[in-house]
C-alpha cells in the first residue's frame, strides 16, 4: 500500500521495471526452529536448545574424529523434491555438505509427517555410478566395480546416520508463490536412517564441501538473519546467491576474514581476538581461541549451535566479569556449562558483552544476546558454555539473534550488522517513512527485495540533492 502518489508512483513503476528485467539469479528461503510448533515456555526452550547445544557440542568438533558433528540442529528448511514434487523438511546444516533425505524403499526409516520420498516416481530421479565424479573419492571404498551404485553413509557423532545410494534430483525452492526449480542436484537417498530427526525428513548440507547445495547451485555467498530466539513461530530469512546481501539500516556494516581449516574444511571458521564486557577488556590469554595447525581450537561460525561456546579460560574470564556486574556468584561455578546467577532485585544493568574479531570487526551483544532470565527458580543465565582448552569455540544463533551475517566466500569474507530480523508487516512500524521532493510518504513494505531497492534507490536521490 502506498499513501502519496505522484512522483513516488513514478519510482515505483522504475523499481518494477527495473526487477522485472533483471531477475536475481539469486534464491530467498526461510528458517523455521525447530521448536515453533511445540509451544514450549520460555524456560522449556532453553533447557532443550542447551539439550541440543550439549549433545553437538560433545560429538563433533574435534578435528581429530573421522565423524560429523552432532545432527542436532536448530532450524528446519523447506524444500521439494523430484518431479512431481514431494515435500522435503529439511535441518540446516553448515556443518556438513550431503543433502540427503529418506526414501523408498525404507529399510529403516525414522517417522516423518509427510509421504516418504519414492525415486521409482520421480520423472528426474537418477542413481549415480560409482564411476561417476561425485563418487569419487569419498565414497569409492564402497565399490566392487566402477559400474555399480554410489553407496553412501553418514555417521554424525551423536549416533544419528544416513546410508542409501548418492544420485541425482530435481529440487524446487523458495515459496509456493515462486518456486524455483533446479536440476541435476547429488544427493542421499537414504534408506537406512537413525537419530533425532526433530521433524525434519532429512538433511540440507551448507558447509564448504563441494558436495553442498551451495557448492551445486554455484552461489559463492549466502545470508540469514535469525529472528528472536523466544518468539520462535518467526521464520528467518536465508538468502542464497545475489539476494544474499546486507540490507540498509543504521547500524555500521563489520567484517572479518573467514578462515579454512585443512583438517576440518566444511567449517566456517573466524579469528575471535578478545571479549570486552563494556568497556573492560577482560583479561584472555593471548592465543586463546587460535586455530592451531593440528586443527585443534579456533571458533566456527555455526547457527546449528544455540549457545556460544567459548574455551576454558576465555569462558572464566566472561563468567567472572558477570558475576561481578551482578554482585552474585554463579550457582554452577565449576561447571562448563551454561552458568546461573541469583537473580538481583530490580532490573538488572549489564553492559554489552564485545566480541573482538580479526580486521577490527567488533560484534556487540546487547544483554538479551547473552542473558536469559529463569522463571522456575528466579535466576539470570549467561546463555555461554564452556569446552576444554584444545577443543573449537564456537558462535552459537542465540548470540546471532537480530544480527544481519553474510558469508561470502567470493571475498573470504564474514559480514554482519545488527538489525530487526522479524518479519516488516510483524515489526513495531509496519511502515517505512520518505521524503520525495515536498511529499512525506509512507510505504508498507511487505516485499524485501523491493524494499531494498526502495531504500537504495532513495539514498542515491538524497545523495544527489
Amino acid at each position: 500500500m502506498v499513501k502519496c502518489m505522484g512522483a513516488l508512483q513514478a519510482l515505483s513503476l522504475v523499481l518494477l521495471t527495473s526487477l522485472a528485467m533483471s531477475a536475481p539469479s539469486g534464491y530467498r528461503l526461510a528458517l523455521t526452529h525447530v521448536d515453533s510448533k511445540g509451544g514450549f515456555t520460555k524456560t522449556e526452550l532453553m533447557r532443550r536448545a542447551a539439550h541440543r547445544s550439549r549433545l553437538r557440542a560433545l560429538s563433533g568438533y574435534d578435528a581429530t574424529s573421522p565423524r560429523l558433528h552432532s545432527v542436532q540442529v536448530e532450524y528446519l528448511m523447506e524444500l521439494a523434491i523430484g518431479t512431481p514434487p514431494v515435500p522435503f523438511v529439511a535441518l540446516a546444516d553448515t556443518g556438513s555438505d550431503l543433502t540427503w533425505t529418506q526414501c523408498q524403499p525404507c529399510k529403516l526409516c525414522f517417522p516423518q509427517d509427510t509421504p516418504v520420498y519414492d525415486p521409482s516416481a520421480s520423472s528426474t530421479f537418477s542413481p549415480l555410478p560409482c564411476s561417476s565424479a561425485t563418487c569419487l573419492p569419498i565414497w569409492s571404498r564402497n565399490c566392487s566395480t566402477p559400474s555399480s551404485l554410489c553407496r553412501y553413509r553418514y555417521a554424525y557423532g551423536d549416533g544419528a546416520y544416513s546410508a542409501g545410494i548418492l544420485g541425482t534430483e530435481t529440487l524446487t525452492l523458495g515459496s509456493s508463490s515462486a518456486p524455483v526449480t533446479v536440476g541435476g542436484v547429488a544427493f542421499g537417498c537414504g534408506t537406512e536412517n537413525g537419530g533425532d530427526s526433530l521433524n525434519s525428513t532429512g538433511t540440507v548440507g551448507l558447509g564448504r564441501g563441494t558436495l553442498s547445495l551451495l557448492a551445486q547451485l554455484g552461489v559463492g555467498k549466502f545470508s540469514y538473519c535469525l529472528t528472536d530466539f523466544f518468539n520462535s513461530t518467526l521464520d528467518s530469512p536465508f538468502l542464497l546467491g545475489t539476494m544474499a546481501e546486507l540490507a540498509p539500516g543504521p547500524g555500521v556494516v563489520q567484517s572479518t576474514p573467514l578462515m579454512q581449516s585443512p583438517q576440518n574444511p566444511l567449517r566456517y571458521f573466524v579469528s575471535l581476538q578478545g571479549i570486552s564486557l563494556g568497556d573492560v577488556r577482560l583479561p584472555i590469554p593471548n592465543g586463546t581461541f587460535d586455530l592451531s595447525t593440528d586443527g585443534t581450537g579456533g571458533m566456527i561460525v555455526d547457527s546449528g549451535t544455540t549457545f556460544t561456546i567459548l574455551a576454558e579460560s576465555g569462558f572464566r574470564e566472561v563468567v567472572d566479569h558477570v558475576a561481578q556486574v551482578l554482585g552474585q556468584p554463579p550457582v554452577n561455578a565449576s561447571s562448563l556449562e551454561s552458568p546461573c546467577f541469583p537473580a538481583p532485585a530490580g532490573e538488572p544493568f549489564l553492559p554489552d558483552l564485545v566480541l573482538h574479531f580479526a580486521g577490527g570487526a567488533d560484534m556487540r551483544l546487547h544483554r538479551d544476546n547473552y542473558m536469559s532470565y529463569n522463571q522456575e527458580d528466579s535466576s539470570l543465565c549467561l546463555n555461554i558454555a564452556g569446552t576444554t582448552p584444545e577443543s573449537t569455540s564456537v558462535l552459537g544463533n542465540f548470540q546471532q539473534q537480530n544480527i544481519q551475517m553474510l558469508f561470502d566466500m567470493t571475498v573470504g569474507q564474514l559480514s554482519f550488522r545488527p538489525t530487526d530480523c522479524s518479519p516488516c508487516d510483524q515489526r513495531n512500524s509496519e511502515y517505512r517513512s520518505f521524503r520525495f521532493g515536498q511529499c512525506s510518504c509512507k510505504v508498507l513494505l511487505k516485499n524485501t527485495l523491493l524494499a531494498q531497492s526502495f531504500q537504495s534507490f532513495y539514498q542515491r536521490f538524497a545523495r544527489k540533492r
